[in-house]
């Protein structure tokens, strides 16, 4: 390429992540800055990704919609993150860092203020969409910006806490959802969140600083129109199949996916000839690696089984076991927690023996829980189910830290951007997909014409068919294990091609910006420099 993200001097080899302590590993106290705030900022935008899961069952009967429409709070949220992740790369390149950040929060924020004041059931859906413009930028800036600043011996760790953030936030959210409701109306929900969000952005105001060079690409309409067919096709067939089998369906589900097919396919062709010119949405080159592929293939399954069962598990805890929102809230708060402990024990242990020895066990004791919770009816206890979960979602942590750093980590520096995006991409539309299936497997399970009010045998075998078809879609990820790289990954591992070889040398990209670019009252900083030592290092 001609150009990256961030002026690129030449650089020493890069070589596989290990455990040493050396002192180019040490973490500059002016990135751990820039990295704290841009973690902060997305998990209070992530928080809210999953929030209306718990609040379902109250939106269904307030505003008088079935599953398969309400379900469009969370499905249309990850549906625009899906549809606009990709240019998310051509934001990360054209624009300085700190203005991606106010905006994108600023735009959270009013979407916040939107659906707290929603007065119907669209206008929530659009307060929920404008939320998700603002956040989908945040995880691939995180990610991108983790990878260029941080030492490849801290990778592991580091990429732990980063990959933490859009699964502990999720998680937690519906807990926080379920204490919130239990006193207050889902209103609630968005009002408490709108100081957190305002004193996010003006922390962000005061301590950010412009720390990348913007180039001069151009955004191509037509990427983004065929992103949002492709994608957008695929998620609404998805979401259509439930209400179909219920003969609710406004048109054919296959119609939409059809579409979602012919548009990410044309999206795809679209990009080849875009990145000769070093202006593709997703440069296409990121998938000659092979850590970086099946890693991602991987991810699909695991992020996909992980948000999806958090849009229809309260639906079948609140029918089968009877448990209230506070009640749910709470039982989902042990496996939120485990999340960050597990993911920050995996990465350690990443920078040692890699991906493989990890993702195998984890998935076998993530099928065991999903097989368990597959069979759950009146009878099963409440701590047994709370067991059931923490296995769930820490072994989920456990795979996911490996199978982020292992892909990245394959890559060279000048494809950050386009592997951040395609990986939060997979994420948020496997989130979507998988949440219609699931939500279409429970209606098709309970057997009934409206899901909304069940009996308790028609809840346990909607829960059955729901989660039976995440452990079918889990299988994948064993299966996949067995086939990534066994070590820690490196820019140097081979391509299809042949072309990279253990002695290429990989640019480290710099992150300075010259004083010019700085639009800040006082300049440079000692944040910028120690910034700029950590990516030229």
């Amino acid at each position: 390429m001609t150009s990256t993200l961030m002026d690129t001097p030449p650089a020493p080899n890069v070589t596989a992540a290990t455990s040493t302590n050396h002192p180019a590993d040490r973490l500059p106290p002016g990135v751990a800055l820039v990295i704290g705030v841009l973690m902060a900022s997305t998990f209070i935008v992530f928080l809210n990704e999953m929030l209306l899961g718990v609040a379902l069952p109250t939106l269904i009967e307030d505003f008088g919609v079935t599953p398969g429409t309400g379900q469009w709070v969370t499905t249309g949220f990850l549906l625009t993150m899906a549809v606009l992740i990709p240019a998310s790369s051509f934001v990360m390149r054209r624009f300085h860092l700190r203005t991606i950040f106010l905006v994108a929060l600023s735009l959270f924020i009013v979407g916040t203020t939107l659906a707290a004041i929603a007065p119907t059931f669209g206008v929530l859906v659009a307060g929920r969409i404008v939320q998700a413009s603002g956040t989908a930028v945040f995880l691939p800036l995180l990610m991108t910006t983790t990878m260029r600043l941080v030492p490849v011996g801290r990778r592991g760790r580091m990429m732990a806490l980063t990959t933490a953030v859009p699964a502990v936030a999720p998680a937690l959210g519906p807990a926080l959802a379920g204490f919130v409701l239990s006193v207050l109306t889902w209103r609630w929900l968005f009002i408490l969140m709108l100081p957190i969000a305002i004193v996010a952005l003006a922390l962000g105001a005061w301590k950010l600083r412009n720390i990348t060079t913007p180039e001069p690409v151009t955004l191509d309409p037509w990427s983004l129109a065929l992103s949002a067919v492709g994608f957008g096709g695929l998620v609404y067939g998805l979401s259509l199949l439930g209400e179909a089998s219920g003969g609710h369906a406004p048109i054919s589900p296959y119609l939409p996916i059809a579409v979602g097919l012919v548009g990410v396919t044309a999206f795809v062709i679209r990009q080849i000839p875009l990145q000769k010119r070093d202006s593709a949405f997703l440069d296409m080159r990121i998938f000659l690696r092979k850590s970086f592929t099946i890693s991602l293939l991987l991810m699909v399954f695991v992020a996909g089984n992980g948000i999806g069962l958090l849009i229809v598990l309260p639906l079948i805890l609140t029918t089968v076991t009877g448990l209230g929102t506070l009640q749910l809230g709470l039982f989902l708060i042990p496996g939120g927690v485990a999340i960050p402990i597990m993911a920050f024990l995996s990465g350690r242990m990443y920078d040692r023996v890699g991906a493989r020895p990890l993702v195998i066990p984890a998935a076998i004791a993530w099928l065991g829980a999903l097989w368990f919770l597959s069979q759950v009816d009146e009878s099963t206890s409440v701590m047994s189910l709370v067991f059931a979960w923490l296995v769930f979602t820490s072994t989920q942590a456990a795979m996911w830290a490996p199978l982020t750093t292992s892909a990245m980590g394959a890559l060279s520096t000048e494809l950050f951007p386009h592997g951040s995006a395609a990986f939060a991409t997979v994420q948020q539309l496997a989130g979507a997909a998988f949440g219609a299936i699931f939500v279409s497997a429970y209606t098709i399970g309970s057997g009934a014409q409206n899901a909304g009010v069940l009996s308790t045998d028609q809840a346990e075998s909607a829960g059955h068919t729901a989660v039976m078809a995440a452990w079918w879609l889990g299988l994948v990820v064993l299966v996949g294990a067995f086939f990534i790289r066994k070590t820690p990954s490196s820019t140097t591992e081979d391509t299809d091609t042949g072309d990279a070889t253990a002695d290429e040398t990989v640019p480290v990209a710099s992150t300075c910006a010259t004083p010019a670019d700085i639009d800040t009252a006082d300049g440079s900083s000692p944040t910028d420099t120690a910034v700029c030592e950590a990516a030229t290092r």
